[in-house]
């Protein structure tokens, strides 16, 4: 899942400071722009793991788009972490799913040229984790 960063920049003086706006007080720093981007990793891990102990639901990752007009960020850097959050959810279970060949053969074009989901299984994961995030958010409001 590739989780949007808002980096604050550093200087002689100050750390870079880094927020992951969709992790509430997930946040990290570092003395160089490497280190505050590998310790954010290390943050979201962390976030992650006490969310899952807590029987939380992973939050879904909103895109950049989203938070850039947020008022808390303004003039800070954006980036992403990708972060594969398959450990967080739980032991595997093999299951059988019927689906007609057409859409097989698009997932599997669909997995084949996006870095992001490296099998079948995982892109069917990350999407029913987006519409159970969306269906989540709808029954919020």
């Amino acid at each position: 899942m590739l989780f949007p960063i808002a980096i604050e920049r550093g200087d002689d003086e100050h750390a870079y400071g880094v927020a992951v706006p969709d992790l509430p007080g997930c946040f990290s720093a570092g003395d160089t722009l490497e280190e505050a981007l590998a310790n954010v990793r290390e943050a979201i891990e962390g976030w992650l793991e006490v969310a899952v102990e807590h029987g939380d639901p992973i939050p879904e990752a909103k895109t950049v788009e989203s938070h850039v007009d947020n008022p808390d960020y303004a003039g800070w850097i954006w980036a992403v972490v990708d972060i594969d959050v398959t450990p967080y959810l739980g032991k595997s279970h093999k299951i059988n799913v019927t689906l007609p060949d057409l859409l097989v053969k698009q997932i599997d074009d669909f997995v084949a040229h996006n870095t992001g989901d490296k099998t079948r299984s995982g892109f069917l994961a990350r999407v029913a984790m987006q519409e159970l995030a969306r269906a989540r958010t709808k029954n919020a409001d």
